[in-house]
């Protein structure tokens, strides 16, 4: 990868710097608003592949696609709540620990601090007065302790906003795949062929989803957006032939 020496002179102001380290600091949510994007899109999808390869009527396409985004979504927000408000009283819990051995057993905590900064490369002087500034203030003792030792984060989410993110993106991205069956039921004749309306509007979605997913991993918003569409592409595929499957052999 190259880098623009000029460019990254202008980023690494004094302002710069602090700006980025106070937004470094905020907890981000896309995150979850990508993910829940993502299985509502997928699991969606596969439930209008399953039906329309089942060839059941739209009314019932409709009805099993918005019970899937309405159930699916709040179970998907909320394993999303508990799992951020379980590293949170995780986190909390690490911390009254910290501060309980420190007031238990001073010497001991600075020695795990003295060790932690020793293979951080600090010897002699030096290491004496970085334990000694890390010391000198409990917060800043504990930070470290979170940090260095646990391999824990400072900041935590609030359970509610990645719940909330996550069922808001699960439910307006997740329904892309029923617009056409929507529209066609509301304005009939509007759209001839509603599932090859579905199955485009979805790939799109499936690609820009991608794309916005590869901020958070190393890898090509090209190649992202076509990993999730191929991913999906795959799950709709089997959803398909499953219904196919099973409507043949009822009927048969």
């Amino acid at each position: 990868m190259k880098l623009d020496p000029e460019q990254l002179k202008l980023e690494h102001s004094p302002d710069k710097i602090r700006q980025r380290l106070s937004e470094a600091k905020r907890p981000d949510y896309l995150a979850d608003f990508v993910y829940g994007a993502i299985d509502g899109t997928v699991t969606t999808f596969a439930v209008v592949s399953g039906v329309a390869g089942a060839d059941l009527s739209s009314s019932v396409l409709i009805i099993l696609g918005f019970a899937n985004l309405v159930g699916d979504g709040f179970s998907m927000a909320a394993g999303n709540y508990l799992a951020t408000r379980t590293d949170a009283q995780l986190n909390h819990r690490r911390r009254q620990h910290e501060a309980a051995q420190i007031d238990a057993y001073p010497e001991g905590e600075r020695e795990e601090i003295r060790e932690i900064y020793r293979r951080k490369g600090f010897q002699g002087d030096d290491l004496e007065r970085a334990v000694a500034i890390i010391t000198a203030d409990k917060s800043r003792w504990i930070d470290a302790m979170i940090m260095d030792e646990l391999g824990m984060q400072l900041e935590t989410r609030s359970p509610l906003k990645a719940a909330a993110a996550t069922m808001l993106a699960f439910f307006v991205v997740g329904s892309i795949p029923l617009f056409a069956f929507v529209t066609e039921a509301i304005f009939p004749g509007m759209i001839s062929r509603p599932y090859a309306c579905s199955t485009i509007l979805t790939g799109i979605a499936f690609f820009l989803v991608g794309a916005v997913k590869s901020r958070f991993v190393e890898q090509r918003w090209l190649w992202s957006g076509l990993e999730t569409l191929t991913l999906g592409g795959l799950a709709a595929v089997f959803a398909y032939t499953v219904g196919y499957a099973l409507a043949f052999l009822i009927r048969n």
